[in-house]
């Protein structure tokens, strides 16, 4: 099915966004050219208004900017065309395949903790043990939703108290937030969660840059629980070769005890819990 063009006072749009993504990527007119063998002479044309490209000149641009798809979305409704990608939710009937093996994840995981969430760390699902673990630390229960992974690190009245290592760790949230944004893009509902963020006490401005801690091919996750500082470690999954945005913008985060002595002491403490 052909997409139909609207009016041609929508490509002053797209020259702008076009030129918003190369000054993003540090891109010029020739380099794009040279990525994607387009002329210079059309990429020049498309930013100034003067020419709209086809679909799939539009969509080889993308791919050599590496925009996401949430994005490629955009810049084809300012062509004129309709989008290509998919914005259903991330719990709509397309995404059943995707939520089954999430589900499938979270439960293998058990008895550590591991949570799903979207590109501004809102937990969408959590295995059951991610809820119990930190409610052996504070009340879940009385926190409002939506529940938020950096908000309960940087809260005091979250988890901030009970973490060892809370400044580094809090610097290195930071980092992650640039690091892990869709296409490495801060986007402005990203920039109020940084915001927000910095309005805690005692959070620095200048954490939100880069710096190498130690020696350790991870930063620990230090939570003391009594007279024990229990160590654990993340790794971060996605979803290969996403074809609808919501797929794209998912993150599933497992935690996993850093040593022996933490994974005596866990599985102890998901006992008296209730854990299975």
């Amino acid at each position: 099915m052909k997409s139909a063009k609207l009016t041609t006072n929508m490509m002053p749009n797209l020259g702008v966004l076009l030129r918003h993504w190369r000054d993003l990527r540090g891109s010029s007119q020739l380099d794009l050219s040279l990525d994607t063998g387009i002329s210079q002479k059309q990429i020049s044309f498309v930013e100034s208004g003067r020419s709209v490209p086809n679909r799939q000149t539009l969509m080889a641009i993308a791919q050599a900017l590496d925009m996401p798809l949430r994005d490629r979305n955009t810049l084809l409704l300012a062509a004129g065309y309709a989008p290509m990608f998919s914005e259903s939710s991330w719990d709509s009937e397309e995404m059943t395949s995707v939520t089954n093996a999430l589900t499938r994840m979270l439960r293998q995981h058990e008895p550590f903790p591991a949570v799903v969430m979207d590109r501004y760390w809102n937990v969408l699902m959590t295995n059951e043990s991610a809820p119990r673990f930190f409610g052996c630390f504070i009340d879940m229960d009385a926190r409002q939703g939506p529940r938020n992974i950096l908000h309960l690190m940087f809260d005091p009245q979250g988890m901030r108290p009970f973490v060892a290592n809370w400044q580094d760790v809090a610097r290195s949230l930071f980092e992650r937030v640039y690091r892990e944004s869709i296409g490495r893009v801060v986007d402005e509902k990203t920039k109020a969660l940084l915001a927000e963020l910095l309005a805690y006490p005692d959070v620095k401005s200048d954490w939100k840059n880069p710096v190498a801690i130690g020696f350790m091919p991870f930063i620990p996750l230090g939570f003391i629980r009594g007279d024990r500082v229990l160590n654990y470690f993340s790794m971060i999954t996605t979803v290969g070769t996403p074809q609808t945005v919501a797929a794209q913008e998912l993150r599933i985060e497992c935690m996993f005890p850093a040593d022996e002595a933490t994974e005596i002491h866990h599985a102890e403490m998901m006992r008296a819990a209730g854990n299975p």
